[in-house]
């Protein structure tokens, strides 16, 4: 039985692979890279590395075999049809047999276009009948804290999300969660909704990295029209800032703010704060 992992050297997937590495053999890990050079570190450790390609259905022939664990995390290629390329994946591990497919999906509250192609992928695991793990993340406290640059070059916090609040997370918590699902027993056919233990706003946000940059930080909430112009404006393809936008409307409805529980009971620990992930990015 091997675990298998997806976009094993991305952000999340490096985080999940350190993970699996304290728990169990190297030799019972498989990453899935499409760059052997970003995984030099992971096989030198004695995790076998696997070369395929979410665009390339071949590339995935004899990656997963019966039995294993395939932990599917989400690819961000939004313009070449993600729930196509999850489906490649989807379809490799039914053929093979394994024990368990968990995916990265995005919380059952939101209803942004983001979830789209989360909704319509765990539909297509459901309908395989494979055993699976839907992995519901919440928003990644990196989503802000890696973009501190311009907060504090401006002195403002810019957000369309008025005085919405986030039950955000580190992508090493929502790692941490996979980890225990694909290493532990009893968690096929299971739903976990993701999400930080505590909620934060941005006008918190803005006062937090004030505190802890010794700069003054204000928060602009700002229409979602005017947001859409900023990000096009610093050269993100609309489509994309459009998603992101909508984001931001979905935070202003309350729809990240849900706390549930799961991600901390899953790991055996309390989610990281934000202000420790500010912390952390201002040292960076």
């Amino acid at each position: 039985m091997s675990i298998v992992v997806t976009g094993a050297t991305g952000n999340l997937g490096r985080f999940v692979i350190e993970g699996l590495l304290e728990k169990v053999p190297a030799d019972q890990i498989t990453a899935v890279v499409r760059d052997t050079e970003k995984a030099a570190g992971f096989a030198a450790r004695g995790v076998r590395i696997a070369v395929a390609d979410y665009n390339t259905p071949e590339t995935f022939e004899g990656v997963i075999s019966a039995g294993d664990k395939v932990l599917l995390i989400s690819g961000n290629e939004f313009h070449l049809g993600r729930v196509g390329q999850h489906q490649v994946v989807l379809d490799a591990a039914k053929t093979a047999g394994a024990a368990l497919l968990a995916y990265t999906s995005a919380p059952g509250s939101l209803t942004a276009a983001l979830a789209d192609d989360h909704r319509a992928t765990e539909e297509a695991i459901l309908a395989s009948g494979l055993p699976y793990s839907l992995l519901r993340n919440g928003w990644y406290n990196e989503n802000y804290t890696e973009n501190l640059a311009p907060v504090l070059e401006h002195g403002a916090v810019v957000q369309a999300a008025g005085e919405g609040r986030i039950a955000a997370a580190t992508r090493a918590d929502y790692a941490a969660a996979a980890v225990a699902v694909l290493t532990g027993e009893g968690h096929e056919n299971t739903t976990y909704e993701l999400s930080g233990d505590t909620t934060f706003g941005f006008a918190e946000y803005a006062a937090e990295v004030a505190r802890q940059s010794g700069k003054e930080i204000a928060y602009n909430a700002v229409p979602a029209e005017v947001y859409t112009g900023i990000l096009t404006g610093v050269g993100m393809p609309e489509a994309f800032a459009t998603i992101l936008v909508g984001v931001d409307e979905s935070i202003a409805k309350g729809e990240l703010a849900v706390t549930t529980g799961d991600l901390s009971r899953l790991t055996g620990r309390p989610t990281t704060p934000i202000a420790e992930s500010i912390a952390a990015a201002l040292k960076g």
